[in-house]
């Protein structure tokens, strides 16, 4: 199954949410057409497999092995992140853009909410800023926006306003 949702993440990465046909997104995923639809009977459950493979690296790339020491903890997510950007999402938020092709799923909606939940609960924990996990999702969320835009510039900004936030905190 991790083949299959590997393969459909990054064929809906690269070609979007309405792009690829069934026949790519079976390509994609490197089974037969009744495999896929065994793990993934409808377009947008392939979806949601996609962007469950997608939350499950996020997370570990994020999140695992971080430093011991909150503020370097802080520093290592924000860096991570835009090294994520870089290498993995550079036309920025994949949830975003599931929400964004089909608004009116609630299954994806509720995906999207939980998603940003778990990364602001990790990061909250990460960092020792339990009490500002809306302003740490904001900060990691605005450098995803940003960072398409100015790169390395928005992770050191993001840096500077974690830090005033952890200082305001004090």
């Amino acid at each position: 199954m991790s083949k299959i949702a590997a393969g459909l993440e990054r064929a809906f990465a690269k070609g979007g949410f309405a792009e690829p046909s069934v026949e790519a997104l079976r390509d994609a995923a490197g089974v037969s057409l009744r495999t896929l639809y065994k793990y993934a009977p409808s377009r947008a459950d392939m979806v949601l497999v996609a962007l469950e493979n997608r939350h499950q690296r996020y997370l570990s790339y994020v999140f695992v092995g971080l430093p011991k020491n909150t503020e370097d903890a802080t520093n290592a997510i924000l860096v991570r992140v835009g090294t994520w950007m870089t290498e993995e999402a550079s036309h920025g938020c994949l949830f975003h853009a599931a929400v964004a092709a089909d608004p009116n799923s609630d299954p994806l909606r509720r995906f999207l909410e939980r998603h940003k939940a778990e990364v602001a609960s990790k990061a909250a924990t990460a960092t020792g800023l339990v009490a500002a996990e809306t302003e740490l999702l904001m900060i990691i969320e605005g450098l995803t926006q940003v960072w398409p835009l100015k790169g390395d510039a928005a992770v050191d900004a993001a840096k500077r306003l974690s830090h005033a936030l952890r200082v305001s905190l004090r």
